[in-house]
This record gives C-alpha cells, sequence and structure tokens, in this order.
C-alpha cells in the first residue's frame, strides 16, 4: 500500500466515489509479492500489484464487483489444475488477496493514515477478514491514540496490544483471534498491516564506496544516515542519496542514535582510530547487521584490537567482516552491491548460491 499510497490518497481526497484496494493478506510456497502488496482500482484505472502480473487481471475483474456490490472478499489465487495461465500464478505460489471498497465514507481514516505515514508516524491498519466477526471492520491504531472499532471492547483491547508489538518490529500479518479476542481460538482472521516508518542505515566513513552504498540503501528502502568526523568530506553535495549527513566522530554519534532490531550498521572507515570505538559501541546495539570493510589483514589486526579493550567472542561473532558477500566486487557500486546481497540474505534466509544450483521453492516461508 505505501507504493500506491500517493495515488489512493488522491482519489480519496477529491472524494472520486468508491473505488477497489486490494491488499494482499496472506502468502504461500513461492508467492511472488508479500502481506501488504496492493493494488487499487478506479473505473478502467489500475495503479499497484498484487502478483507482478499473474493475477492482476482477475483481481481487477473482482475489484469492479466489489466496487458495485459494496462488500468486501477475501479470495485465494494459486495455480490452475487446468489452465495455469488462466487466473493462477505460474510461478506455483498461493496468495491470499482481500478486496474492499474505499471511499471517504466507508474508509474515513484514510487521510489521518497517510498524513501518518508521510510523517513518518508509526501507525498499524487492522482489519476483519473473515469469521463471526464483519469482515471489512477495521481499526487504526497509533501509539498514543486509536479510531475505529473491530465490533467488541476486548477483541479490539487484544488487537491493540498486538498492532503495537508488531509496529515495534515493522512486521505485518494475520492474527487470530475468538469474537470477543480469546486467544486460544482462531476462527476470526484479523489482518493488521504495519506502517512503520523505514529501518535506518548508518554509513560511517565519507568515502567514495559510502556515497554507492548509500545509493543502493536508499534504492532498499532505508533511511540512510552518513556520518564522518570531518567536515570537507560529510557534505550533502557529496551524499545526495544520504537522508542526513552528519558531521561528528562516529562512535560519540552512535552511542546516542537510536539503533533498534531493524537497523543496519556499515563501517567503512577501514581506520583503526574511526573503526575501533565505533565498533565497541555498535556491537553491543541490538542492530540487525554489523559490517565493516577492509581486507583479511585489517579484519585481523581489528579483532585484536576489539579483543584487547574488552569485547567478548559472542560480541565479535556479531561482526560481518570483511563486509558483504563474495561477488569479486571491484568498484563502489560493484561493492554496494555485494553489501547488499548480505543485507537481503541475512534479511530473508538465503543460501547465497547460484539459484541454478539449489532446489524447491525460491521464496522460503515467512516466519
Amino acid at each position: 500500500m505505501r507504493d500506491i499510497l500517493s495515488q489512493v490518497n488522491r482519489w480519496w481526497t477529491a472524494d472520486q466515489g468508491v473505488f477497489g484496494l486490494a491488499t494482499v493478506v496472506g502468502t504461500f510456497r513461492s508467492a511472488p509479492r508479500q502481506p501488504g502488496a496492493a493494488m487499487a482500482v478506479l473505473g478502467d484505472e489500475a495503479v499497484g500489484s498484487v502478483s507482478g502480473g499473474c493475477v492482476e487481471g482477475a483481481v481487477y475483474e473482482l475489484a469492479q464487483e466489489v466496487v458495485a456490490s459494496g462488500k468486501p472478499v477475501l479470495q485465494r489465487y494459486g495455480v490452475s489444475d487446468d489452465d495455469a495461465f488462466a487466473v493462477g500464478l505460474t510461478c506455483g505460489g498461493i496468495i491470499d488477496v482481500f478486496v474492499e471498497p474505499v471511499s471517504r465514507d466507508a474508509y474515513p481514516e484514510l487521510g489521518e493514515i497517510a498524513a501518518s505515514i508521510e510523517k513518518r508516524v508509526p501507525v498499524a491498519v487492522a482489519t476483519i477478514l473473515s469469521g463471526p466477526g464483519r469482515a471489512g471492520a477495521r481499526r487504526v491504531v497509533w501509539d498514543d491514540h486509536v479510531s475505529g472499532t473491530l465490533g467488541s471492547p476486548r477483541l479490539d483491547a487484544a488487537v491493540d496490544d498486538d498492532a503495537r508489538g508488531m509496529l515495534a518490529q515493522g512486521t505485518t500479518g494475520v492474527r487470530r483471534y475468538g469474537r470477543d479476542g480469546e486467544r486460544r481460538l482462531d476462527d476470526l482472521q484479523v489482518f493488521v498491516q504495519s506502517f512503520a516508518p523505514p529501518p535506518r542505515m548508518l554509513v560511517f566513513g565519507a568515502i567514495d564506496f559510502a556515497a554507492a552504498v548509500a545509493r543502493v540503501g536508499k534504492f532498499l528502502g532505508y533511511h540512510v544516515v552518513v556520518c564522518d568526523a570531518r567536515p570537507v568530506f560529510a557534505t550533502s553535495k557529496r551524499f545526495p542519496d544520504a537522508d542526513e549527513v552528519v558531521v561528528k566522530w562516529p562512535h560519540d554519534y552512535l552511542s546516542n542514535a537510536a539503533v533498534d532490531e531493524r537497523t543496519v550498521i556499515c563501517v567503512l572507515t577501514h581506520d583503526p582510530k574511526f573503526d575501533v570505538p565505533l565498533l565497541e559501541v555498535a556491537l553491543r546495539t541490538p542492530a540487525a547487521y554489523v559490517g565493516a570493510m577492509g581486507s583479511r589483514r585489517t579484519h585481523d589486526d581489528r579483532m585484536a584490537r576489539l579483543r584487547e579493550i574488552g569485547l567478548t567472542e559472542v560480541e565479535l561473532a556479531r561482526l560481518r567482516s570483511p563486509i558483504g558477500l563474495d561477488l569479486g566486487a571491484r568498484t563502489p557500486e560493484e561493492t554496494a552491491v555485494s553489501i547488499a546481497a548480505e543485507l537481503i540474505q541475512l534479511r530473508w534466509g538465503g543460501s547465497g548460491r547460484p539459484l541454478t544450483t539449489t532446489e524447491g521453492r525460491i521464496h522460503g516461508e515467512l516466519a
């Protein structure tokens, strides 16, 4: 939905009538898009994608039907045994798509949701998909307030707790409850879509490699910060793709920076006076990834220095050094791709091997 939000918000703001919003709410096997992927349909115009092209035509037709009836529909798409190319996913995956009618009257919270996402304010949207509740009932959850109801105070309270937990982790998915929020029952399906601020990529070292990493980090959806103690090098002009450029000693900046389980830290200085005190701080944060550039010799020297100042083997085991996957990279751009490849591999659990040498599903099941 984030990808098509600007267009959807324009339709909603202009009060152009009812349009259909199709959202991927569940995936199985080698599904092409993940939960939260969305497509919107207004008249003969469609934006977004739920399958990368496989079932867009069928979803478009279903959205037209939903707009006409005013009733939401939960539809599963998989491979058709008779004709896989007709309305099925040729990749062999399965997706559940929830299609709902949207208008200013039917979705009054959409404007505030769009404003929150634009301002990077965390917000989650919980929607009943199926079960004893009213399909399409919606509750919007912020850190400090809520809007709407799913049907009962107890169900609202249970979903509020889960939605705020999912927001903190930046996760989206289906949760199951009883009619009144009982966690021991699973007859009511609620889709919780988290719109958390983008994860942060902290790049240390204002060098040409950092500029390339900042570009690829922005492309992958990170909020990119470049930090270096040298003001002549740490400038917005040299790093136009960075969201922030900070002139400060790296370890001082990191000691006071907001670092969570989604944060990525890339240490590209390969200078002991910068990277040793920086890594001492970095390896004791909850960051998802800590990588450091340097040769094998630099790595060995750095590890020895870090042991001397008291880092444990458990802490040192978190360090990805030399940074990136072995792609044979030479240029700053190629090195940035190798770092991006390692980030993607760690995020989704890939093997890092050529797909021609692997078997089974290309996309593993989500946790």
